[in-house]
């Protein structure tokens, strides 16, 4: 499938908030319902999810209380049920260089957090069940 570039967006979210629904309202208030993301900055408190292959369901593999940077956070905006639906996924390191990783889960409140959105154009991308994985994936 190919896409182009449509409109791009910089700016950071607030502190304290929560990173995964900060992306998705930002993406929901502009309007953005394809496109990739990157984000840079820090959290006080982070929560990475897992899919378990076997369970087939997403499963909270770290959940941490306290500082870290975000050493890369990128992930692709499409839809999901007709809805703007962010997927994501975030590394993040603590004071000694020791790094987690996962799927952003909803949980992850911002120290400082900037953001690069790449909008798209092109067919919408719809994530769709497949049965063989369990997941909702691009149609």
């Amino acid at each position: 499938m190919q896409v182009d570039k449509a409109r791009s967006f910089i700016g950071r979210f607030s502190h304290q908030s929560d990173l995964s629904e900060s992306l998705t309202l930002l993406c929901k208030k502009e309007s953005i319902r394809l496109g990739v993301f990157s984000v840079i900055g820090a959290v006080t408190s982070a929560k990475l999810g897992y899919y378990d292959q076997e369970s087939q369901f997403y499963v909270t593999c770290v959940d941490l209380a306290e500082k870290l940077e975000i050493t890369s956070c990128a992930g692709n905006i499409s839809l999901k049920e007709n809805e703007i639906f962010i997927h994501a996924h975030i590394t993040l390191a603590d004071h000694s260089g020791h790094c987690y990783g996962g799927h952003l889960m909803p949980g992850s409140s911002i120290f400082a957090a900037e953001y690069f959105i790449q909008e798209l154009e092109g067919e919408e991308l719809h994530r769709v069940f497949d049965r063989q994985t369990g997941l909702s994936l691009w149609a």
